[in-house]
């Protein structure tokens, strides 16, 4: 049991770490699973396929932002928040240190 909690935390570690690329996966398997399926079905026409395989798109899309917000959430409520403050820390001078222009 603790080789499957440690492989799905080393999981949730790279989504939180790779937010962006995660959603990108997930639409373009969506989007292939999603053409992949309706070619399989003979009875409808080329452009309904395409437009079918967009809103599914859509709506994998949608599900997959959603799911990296809370994500974020999560991350925020647990105590780790948000990486940009760290980034803020390390590449930009403290506030008080900037000379002022007179």
């Amino acid at each position: 049991m603790a080789e499957e909690k440690g492989a799905l935390q080393s999981a949730r570690t790279w989504i939180v770490e790779h937010k962006l690329r995660a959603v990108g996966a997930l639409w373009l398997s969506g989007i292939a699973g999603s053409i992949a399926y309706n070619w399989s079905r003979p009875g409808m026409k080329t452009s309904v396929k395409l437009i079918h395989a967009r809103l599914h798109a859509q709506a994998l899309t949608l599900a997959a932002l959603g799911g990296s917000a809370l994500v974020e959430y999560y991350d925020h409520q647990s105590g780790s928040g948000s990486r940009v403050h760290n980034y803020a820390k390390q590449f930009l001078p403290p506030a008080d240190t900037n000379p002022k222009k007179e």
